[in-house]
């Protein structure tokens, strides 16, 4: 999460991950998933499906750490897995991290395959969609793709880009939506040029904060829907402690007083989903803790904040977020022995079903950071944190690492782990259904 700059772009070969995964639907014959046919996206929508209209809002990894696309990259807001031991798995590739990204040894079902697949958020290398992603999005087993600088040479690359996404997801079985999203805070943290220019920081400063904090998220909203994209990883709702700490040093926190974060950060996201997209508050429950050089992309993060004081300063913003609308809500990869000593919150379903969920009320879409962020080190490969995130309670997981086989050792595992029990079925379906409620609220042009 941290940095203002990016997802690792540390890449893992595809070759044996993706001819394994080839095989494996061509195999997938076994029986049927406890799930029953996979219903289209409309029907899927659980009974816990957030009301009212659509907001937008993002983070690179969005929950990611520092965003800017100024300097080199970071693994933004990545996966932790609780170090479960993987599902079944055999060696497979180095990943991002230097783990191995490896895939299940039983072949999951069909259905549960395409299933899993609807939570998963990819992302490719360079200015060009790969067939391979244009194929999984064909068969319906994406819920979006998070774009890069890298993926954006020039606006007319990006248009091109964008397009042949969106044929792709139009020619998929529902027909629905992707997320396409990136993390445009403004300042240093923007993956396209133009709105919105001041950072977090310049807007607490403002001579009129609020009414900046909503031109702000208003120019957000125009930047990403001209390029075609409906989802940004953006605002951060982190209230920093300390000057020049980690959130504070790269211009992202807008204050050190939770109750004008709270009510710079509704300003933006506020703005921005009136415009039509949505808006992720991150880094639930908040980083405004975090010292200099504690960056949860790059290594563990411990932020030992007493318990009476996260919930007053940390996660009062997400408070007023929630009575705002906001659609997603990004974790921190920050491990907080207040709530959960042992795992980062992404991981913990204490703090994502416990705070987020039951003591906050939210009842959108929760998305994990980067994947193969290093504070996840210690949690296994791709396929463990995977299923670790889901079983904690994080509807999508952003697999960021620019490699199309991140984002289908993730899947994979997630199916393995639903044909064996390991995750609960009424719990996948509804996890899928909150997803797939975001994805057709937006216009399928």
């Amino acid at each position: 999460m941290p940095r203002p700059s990016h997802r690792s772009t540390r890449r893992t070969p595809r070759r044996p991950v993706r001819i394994a995964l080839l095989a494996l639907l061509l195999a997938a014959v076994g029986p049927a998933t406890a799930l029953g046919p996979v219903a289209p996206l409309a029907v899927q929508a659980p009974p816990d499906r957030p009301a009212g209209p659509v907001d937008p809002g993002a983070g690179a990894g969005t929950g990611t750490v520092a965003g800017a696309d100024t300097g080199t990259r970071t693994a933004t807001d990545s996966d932790t897995a609780t170090g479960a031991g993987a599902v079944g798995t055999n060696p497979g590739t180095p990943s991002p991290t230097g783990r191995t990204t490896d895939v299940p040894s039983t072949v999951p079902a069909a259905a549960s395959l395409r299933l899993a697949g609807r939570r998963i958020v990819y992302s490719y290398p360079g200015d060009t969609p790969p067939p391979e992603l244009l194929d999984t999005i064909r068969a319906g087993r994406a819920a979006g793709v998070i774009l890069f600088k890298e993926n954006a040479p020039s606006p007319e690359q990006l248009r091109v880009a964008v397009g042949m996404l969106k044929s792709a997801a139009q020619e998929s079985p529902s027909g629905a939506p992707l997320l396409l999203m990136t993390d445009q805070e403004g300042g240093k943290v923007r993956r396209l040029p133009g709105a919105p220019v001041h950072s977090a920081r310049q807007t607490g400063a403002a001579a009129d904060p609020a009414g900046d904090a909503a031109r702000s998220g208003a120019g957000a909203a125009g930047t990403l829907a001209d390029a075609g994209l409906n989802v940004n990883l953006a605002p951060v709702l982190d209230v920093f402690d300390a000057p020049d700490n980690f959130i504070d040093h790269f211009e992202r926190s807008y204050s050190g007083k939770p109750e004008v974060v709270a009510e710079l950060g509704t300003a933006f996201l506020a703005a921005q989903q009136q415009a039509g997209v949505a808006a992720t508050a991150k880094h639930f429950p908040g980083l405004g803790a975090a010292a200099r050089e504690e960056n949860t992309d790059e290594r563990p993060v411990v932020l030992p904040v007493p318990l009476a004081e996260l919930r007053a300063r940390g996660e009062e913003p997400y408070r007023a977020a929630i009575a705002g609308g906001v659609r997603l809500v990004m974790a921190s990869w920050a491990v907080y022995p207040a709530l959960d000593a042992d795992r980062p919150a992404g991981l913990s379903s204490a703090v994502v079903q416990g705070e987020l969920r039951r003591r906050l009320g939210f009842r959108g879409v929760t998305v994990t950071d980067a994947l193969e962020a290093g504070a996840l080190a210690a949690f296994g490969d791709t396929g463990d944190r995977a299923v670790a995130a889901a079983g904690a309670g994080m509807d999508l997981l952003l697999c960021s690492a620019r490699d199309i086989q991140q984002g289908d050792a993730a899947a994979a595992a997630l199916a393995t782990a639903l044909d064996s029990g390991r995750l609960d079925a009424g719990e996948f379906r509804s996890a899928v259904g909150r997803v797939d409620t975001l994805r057709t609220s937006f216009n399928r042009s």
